[in-house]
């Protein structure tokens, strides 16, 4: 709670980066991450306690990406990164989102009843139905136009209305009981698609090693050594301390109070004439 934003980031940085990059790199290296999810206006900020004081809701999503960011990966795994916010928060986080994957880097997540500028923000859709079976892998479109052509080809399947959010309009579509009532089952639909067949060959032709690459390979566990990991988390807590007088001020207090029982508890104890 006691380390700002720029702080957290740095620290990440320092523990994750390896050692061949210097400190002035890791530096710019924060600095345009913070850039990328837009929080280098609030760079000096408390985090703070959850719903007490700090950052917002919305604000520690964007910081929990930027810590991880921060590690340089190629591609980053992201868990309903919306849930909890309102439309707006939603929105701001999802853009910190496309920026990531503007700098090239691969975003994968789930997400939770989108809107319709969220759900076209994406390139590509996976459509998984109850029970986990694959029915839709493929391009979203520009507004939604692949994914609603797809299920609109479907016999039997209404079109979607106008204005009418596309991801709504999906899941209303291929519900148990649509299946049921058009008597289709939509994952055998896809599965004999040209679509699937395609990823498929694409799959299996990225699953060959280009000629001359070699395995990934890390020689040590963690990036930094331990005495740069003790350097790290020690500059952490100096920050975290200095910045909490109140706590400091406890511990002195309580310490000060436990000599002082103790001494007065064990007075003269170890004198020898008092054994006998």
């Amino acid at each position: 709670p006691q380390i700002t934003v720029g702080e957290s980031v740095a620290y990440s940085a320092w523990l994750r980066l390896p050692p061949e990059v210097d400190a002035k790199a890791r530096n710019e290296f924060v600095n345009e991450v913070l850039e990328t999810i837009e929080l280098d206006e609030i760079r000096d900020s408390l985090v703070g306690i959850p719903g007490v004081n700090g950052l917002s809701t919305e604000q520690r999503k964007r910081l929990t990406i930027a810590v991880e960011l921060v590690s340089n990966p190629s591609i980053i795994f992201m868990d309903e990164p919306t849930s909890g916010l309102d439309a707006r928060a939603a929105a701001i986080v999802m853009r910190a989102v496309k920026n990531v994957a503007d700098t090239g880097r691969t975003v994968v997540c789930t997400i939770h009843q989108p809107s319709i500028d969220i759900f076209e923000a994406f390139d590509e859709l996976m459509l998984m139905k109850r029970g986990g079976e694959l029915i839709y892998a493929g391009p979203v479109g520009h507004h939604s136009c692949e994914v609603i052509q797809y299920f609109q080809a479907i016999p039997g399947v209404p079109s979607i209305k106008d204005k009418y959010n596309p991801s709504t309009w999906m899941l209303e579509v291929t519900s148990t009981s649509m299946e049921l009532q058009l008597g289709v089952d939509f994952a055998q639909i896809y599965r004999e698609s040209s679509m699937c067949k395609d990823k498929d060959m694409l799959v299996k032709r990225l699953s060959i090693p280009v000629p001359g690459t070699s395995d990934l390979h890390f020689s040590t566990q963690f990036p930094q050594k331990f005495r740069e990991q003790f350097k790290a988390c020690l500059w952490k807590q100096c920050l975290s301390y200095w910045r909490t007088p109140s706590y400091n001020l406890v511990r002195m207090v309580f310490i000060t109070v436990a000599c002082i029982f103790f001494g007065v508890l064990f007075w003269q104890k170890g004198n020898i004439n008092h054994m006998y």
